[in-house]
């Protein structure tokens, strides 16, 4: 009986390792796996018979012994009598005895030679990383010589130079590293190791900016920033062109402190707002088109109550509270931005992020009790939406946002009205509307932030708002009949975001949690869950176009959903050249990208891009990070493989699609924006495309791109700063750097993923 089981074949061939197999536990399937790391033991893998073997498969160059092969390039090095790798957690290294004491047999190797880092997750989630074969210095960086670059820069240029796995690894075993370890593996990095960006985190959502294609910009920024050292290269004419890009972008950033210093931000004493509205024609026109735009989408405000409140501010503007004026200010500011008036006007569009800041000072402080209401968590949901439409801090909303949640929480917007003390109808569905915004308002800037969203739905019970038209419901409405979901009306929209909300959520905790780790099976579920569901509101939005959906509502939509695709997989994208089993993932990231950065034509929306911060710049930097990196690399293989001189329309379109970009970028920067490095990195990768297709030298191309994109931008933020109002009086006596916190430039729509401040000030 015995003999009859031992010859009984199993079903499908085990991957676990023994030790896993007998603890009945879940191996990660790596060499050697993560419990076995963990708990010391030698971790071996049976395959087809009963023969043992460990480290499956093996990598080229490495011999079962773990000594190089004699193929190996690193074959003339001896193997040395200690171990290259450190106990976790001390400086000390492991000795041959230490390995014997503690169980698992680590085989030195060869110094230099890269091998797999194995994340370390036990019961208690304590995240760790060992690295086997590894030299110290990749597990504890120390950079100690003058020319080296601390920041950004340093690590994505280790990342750059960390080798891709073996490629006679089997396909299947890649899709068992999780979106987490592929990261850290992309950029060199240990599981736990996070990066410091000024004074922000820079999320794993974030580090998609890392890929190999970028190289030589890089090379190209480092090598300018080596100029204001002295390190210049020995080709003379790129060490002029270095110098030339260090002194161009000292200059735009001088330049962008002193357009800084003439906003309300920087002005220490309180300032006197200009709290006017515009003349009425233009008022009424703006605070329309806020309604057929934004409030589609952020329920915020019952139309009719509102525009009973605004005629009230012109016939008796005395009478008008401080608060009514403010939410009324907002509403016209926010519907300026879809406005061509902004333009004709420079006194309008200064005074418009005046009204932003007044609106921000009046909700957080002084700390009065009136702000707590209804009406203050609208004010505070304008404020948001409008400090995102005008770059105002938008990369901050995910702080703001968890106050917001806090006070609609303070004030019952979490619970259902049902469960509250009996309340007209109105204000049941205006609170309803309000909770839904606020959801949105979490998930978006969760995204932003790369942190987590703050709210799951065991925090509320509060129910989906009606689907009714404004104009059926007032203060002596007593019963309301919803419409069916098939039927369109002022709240459809909400109720599409609000039906999607739990699948990004999904994703959000996937991608910014603690302690969790992205399979790509995952990847594939949600985004396939996301997309089915969106494709039908998308039919329901264009059979509904003639009931008043606009092709503003459907880029607005897009924008909103469509983004949260490509951090989810960007890190299995990055992987789909060595191994084609993620090509799924390289398709979704490039089809959501071209979405966002081609929209269906709209005036409104193309203004907004030109100069939304906030959840639309980081909508177009994800794309940009996406378009480029394919194009470089489509480039790259066509040379390889000999057929670069035949025209490709995938290529043509991706170029296409970047000489958009750099005109919206130069667009955004002659709106306001005071950051360069837009344009700039997109010349830089046009020059960098061209060289390859014409096989020349890269380097000098693109120093010379970056050059002229620089003097082009030095002459839009000049023009800038001649419209831009002066200082007030009370910011005598205070340099730049100390309004400014010594770091220039904007992070809105900063490439910090890619080309860092960090270290150069």
């Amino acid at each position: 009986m015995l003999s009859e089981r031992r010859q009984r074949r199993r079903r499908r061939p085990a991957l676990s390792c023994l030790e896993c197999r007998r603890r009945k536990i879940k191996c990660n399937r790596n060499e050697p796996c993560a419990h076995c790391i963990s708990a010391k033991l030698k971790c071996i893998y049976r395959v087809y018979s009963d023969e043992p073997v460990s480290q499956l498969p093996l990598r080229p160059g490495i011999s079962p012994a773990g000594t190089s092969s004699p193929s190996s390039p690193s074959s003339h090095v001896p193997s040395p009598s200690v171990t290259q790798t450190q106990e976790l957690g001390t400086n000390r290294p492991i000795t041959e005895h230490d390995t014997n004491r503690s169980g698992p047999q680590v085989t030195p190797l060869p110094a230099g030679t890269a091998t797999r880092s194995s994340s370390i997750r036990g019961q208690n989630d304590r995240p760790g990383t060992i690295v086997l074969g590894l030299d110290p210095s990749n597990l504890q960086p120390h950079i100690s010589a003058p020319e080296a670059e601390p920041g950004l820069v340093g690590i994505l240029q280790r990342g750059q130079n960390t080798p891709a796995k073996s490629s006679v690894s089997s396909p299947m075993n890649g899709l068992s590293e999780n979106g987490r370890d592929i990261l850290a593996r992309q950029l060199g990095l240990q599981d736990s190791q996070i990066i410091f960006n000024k004074t922000r985190i820079l999320g794993w959502s974030l580090r998609i900016g890392t890929a190999t294609e970028f190289a030589p910009l890089i090379a190209c920024y480092v090598a300018a920033a080596n100029t204001a050292k002295g390190t210049l290269p020995q080709d003379t004419e790129k060490g002029a062109l270095y110098a030339q890009i260090w002194t161009l972008l000292q200059k735009c950033k001088n330049i962008a402190r002193s357009i800084k210093l003439g906003r309300p931000s920087r002005w220490l004493s309180y300032p006197d707002f200009d709290l006017v509205p515009p003349e009425r024609e233009v008022a009424d026109a703006m605070a329309t088109s806020y309604f057929q735009s934004f409030e589609s989408t952020y329920r915020i405000i019952h139309a009719p109550t509102f525009w009973s409140e605004y005629r009230r501010l012109w016939d008796c503007p005395e009478s008008v509270t401080t608060s009514l004026r403010l939410k009324t200010l907002l509403v016209i500011g926010i519907g300026s931005s879809l406005s061509n008036h902004i333009d004709s006007d420079p006194g309008f569009r200064n005074i418009v992020p005046q009204w932003v800041y007044a609106a921000q000072t009046w909700l957080s402080g002084p700390l009065e009790k009136d702000r707590l209401d209804i009406t203050g968590i609208q004010i505070y949901c304008l404020t948001i939406l409008a400090r995102q439409i005008f770059s105002i801090g938008g990369d901050l909303v995910w702080v703001s946002s968890g106050s917001l949640m806090h006070m609609a929480m303070q004030i019952g917007l979490h619970r259902d009205p049902k469960h509250l003390p009996g309340m007209p109808i109105l204000q049941a569905e205006l609170r309803r509307r309000l909770w839904a915004t606020i959801l949105e308002i979490a998930v978006q800037s969760s995204l932003d932030s790369a942190m987590p969203p703050r709210i799951s739905f065991d925090d509320f019970d509060t129910e989906a708002p009606s689907n009714s038209n404004d104009d059926e419901i007032d203060e002596t409405t007593t019963t309301l009949q919803s419409h069916p979901r098939n039927i369109y009306t002022s709240t459809s929209l909400q109720l599409i975001l609000l039906d999607l909300v739990p699948i990004r959520l999904r994703i959000l905790q996937l991608l910014n949690g603690l302690h969790s780790e992205l399979a790509y099976m995952d990847a594939l579920a949600l985004s396939s869950e996301l997309t089915d569901k969106y494709r039908s509101y998308s039919s329901f939005m264009r059979d509904n176009e003639r009931a008043g959906v606009t092709s503003f509502h459907r880029n607005l939509l897009d924008h909103l959903v469509r983004r949260f695709l490509i951090p989810l997989h960007c890190p299995f994208a990055g992987e789909a050249r060595a191994n084609p089993l993620f090509y799924y993932s390289l398709k979704v990231t490039l089809d959501s990208a071209m979405t966002l950065i081609s929209p269906e034509p709209d005036e409104g929306f193309s203004r907004l891009m030109a100069i939304g911060g906030g959840m639309f710049r980081e909508g177009f930097r994800y794309a940009m990070t996406v378009i480029t990196r394919e194009l470089v690399s489509q480039v790259e293989a066509r040379r390889t493989d000999g057929i670069h001189r035949r025209n490709s329309q995938d290529v043509e379109n991706l170029k296409k699609a970047v000489k958009d970009m750099i005109l919206l970028s130069l667009e955004r920067v002659r709106q306001g924006e005071t950051n360069v490095k837009g344009p700039m990195f997109l010349s830089m990768i046009m020059a960098q495309v061209e060289a390859t297709e014409e096989g020349v030298p890269c380097d000098l191309r693109i120093a010379q791109s970056g050059k002229d994109s620089l003097e082009l931008c030095v002459s839009l933020l000049e023009e800038q700063a001649g419209s831009t109002p002066s200082p007030r009086p009370s910011n005598v006596g205070l340099t730049p750097n100390s309004l400014d916190g010594g770091y220039g430039m904007d992070f809105d729509f900063d490439l910090e993923f890619l080309m860092t401040d960090s270290g150069f000030a």
